[in-house]
């Protein structure tokens, strides 16, 4: 942008040169809306024309000018703006101007045609009674204030009590300022600044503004995204840490079964009471070794200790090797974000990157929840992979109206969906589940397969069978092609959407 200023506040000049473009004498208020939480929009009607007028009270780019875009109104009406219907909707102004510095409390020996304080006086009548709308442009200090023809305040657009700009206070428009140019001495002088393409001031301030507010706002999601994803990025290189130091724990596993196995090797020689073992390690040259054992059990239970340690720490380091693999998968995501909005954010997208952020966070193993924990669509997704798990999931983790999948003809993995009031389940999610359901049972190698599904009101234990094991009603059936990208974008948290 040219000229001798971009942003910030108008100065007194060119908020002259806005109202005598605008011409707002005489202009009947047909409606007024409030789009934001810092701007009001007066729509008016005047000589058979129709037009709009923004008042922007933002402490970074307060101003007042014509508004040819059509902007989105909240649902429910804020407050200011039901007010303003209640008070000026209907009504006429009479006169728009600049208040000048020869007001009260401001410079007295400035002449009658002296600078104006940035202080826009609209008086109106409606139903009968002359009101006031008074639009500050001061910045941080920017307002709308409603008086009465005596100026005692009817309502203001910031309620502010220090400054007595609260209902029923007498509204001293220039109190404030007259103290601060008293100090100052002569009021500067400001150029109005020049704008580049055609049309009025008020057409080029539309325009001006319009992408100063657009640059600030995709730079102020992008710091925010990056700072988002910094956190994720340095929580997800703290897991990994964490995690690969604890699977250096598992590489002895495999001696938990060999001890097994010279445990079962030796059975003879072992009587029961009989605290150690001590043979031949035929696993490594024949080396004695002294193997721990439990008095109270008998030498075949003993041998079965160790295979039972052996697939524990074997589930464990899976689980572990698992979690590894998700969070080198979600590293490089996060990184390939930071470097896109280093280099050319997506205004688009910026919104959702610090939400997806946040949730990449969360571990795909939680402590708190038996199996993996991903996410579709904002529903949360339980899979679990072992009898133990499954079991625990449906006596603890879920209720009645959470839905159950499950691979039909296959052993593995129980996939619940938690439901969410007055939601249905999205096919998406279905379907996420279903693949997932496939993916963790014996049938995966095949690439396919049936899955029945129902709600866990509808599922009963089957009496005298394996843990974890029950019997589906009202099921319905769901086939399945598994697609390996489906489950990698939920292991890696790319359709992650928050409740």
């Amino acid at each position: 942008m040219s000229g001798t200023k971009t942003g910030g506040s108008l100065n007194w000049r060119e908020i002259d040169l806005v109202l005598s473009e605008l011409d707002l004498d005489g202009s009947l208020i047909q409606e007024v809306h409030q789009p934001s939480h810092d701007r009001i929009v007066l729509h008016l009607f005047r000589h058979g024309t129709q037009f709009s007028v923004l008042i922007c009270l933002s402490a970074r780019f307060p101003r007042m000018h014509i508004l040819t875009e059509k902007v989105a109104n909240p649902e429910k009406p804020l407050r200011f703006a039901s007010f303003l219907r209640a008070h000026i909707r209907g009504g006429r102004i009479e006169s728009a101007a600049q208040l000048r510095a020869t007001a009260p409390g401001a410079h007295a020996d400035a002449p009658p045609d002296g600078p104006g304080e940035r202080i826009v006086r609209i008086a109106l009548r409606h139903a009968g009674e002359e009101k006031i709308l008074w639009v500050r442009l001061w910045g941080a200090a920017a307002n709308a204030v409603l008086t009465d023809a005596e100026g005692i305040i009817l309502d203001a657009f910031y309620r502010r009590p220090k400054r007595g700009e609260v209902s029923r206070k007498p509204f001293e428009a220039l109190a404030p300022a007259g103290a601060r140019n008293a100090k100052a001495g002569p009021p500067r002088e400001y150029p109005v600044r020049e704008l580049p393409g055609e049309g009025t001031f008020n057409e080029k301030l539309e325009r001006e503004f319009r992408e100063l507010e657009t640059s600030g706002n995709v730079e102020r999601l992008a710091a925010a995204a990056d700072a988002e994803l910094e956190v994720s990025e340095n929580k997800v290189l703290a897991n990994l840490e964490s995690l690969t130091a604890r699977l250096s724990q598992y590489a002895s596993l495999d001696r938990f079964k060999e001890l097994g196995e010279l445990v079962t090797s030796n059975l003879h020689t072992v009587a029961r009471g009989q605290r150690w073992l001590k043979v031949e390690d035929f696993f490594h040259d024949n080396a004695p070794v002294e193997i721990e054992l439990k008095p109270d059990l008998t030498p075949a239970q003993n041998a079965e200790v160790y295979y039972e340690r052996h697939r524990k720490a074997r589930l464990g380091r899976s689980k572990v090797e698992e979690e590894i693999a998700h969070l080198r998968v979600t590293l490089e995501r996060i990184r390939r974000q930071r470097a896109a909005i280093a280099s050319n954010p997506d205004p688009a997208a910026l919104g959702t990157v610090a939400k997806r952020a946040a949730g990449a966070r969360k571990p795909l193993i939680d402590a708190g929840t038996p199996g993996l924990v991903l996410f579709s669509n904002s529903f949360r997704i339980i899979v679990g992979r072992t009898a133990k798990e499954n079991d625990e999931l449906l006596r603890k983790k879920v209720r009645g109206n959470d839905w159950w999948f499950h691979a039909r003809d296959w052993p593995g993995a129980y996939v619940f969906v938690k439901a969410q009031a007055g939601k249905s389940l999205p096919l998406e999610t279905m379907l996420d589940a279903a693949a997932l359901a496939v993916h963790y049972s014996k049938g995966k190698t095949s690439g396919q397969g049936d899955v029945y599904y129902t709600q866990v009101k509808y599922l009963r234990r089957a009496k005298g069978a394996k843990r974890g094991t029950v019997l589906p009603t009202q099921e319905k059936n769901l086939h399945i092609r598994l697609d390996p990208g489906r489950i990698e974008k939920l292991r890696a948290g790319e359709d992650v959407k928050e409740p």
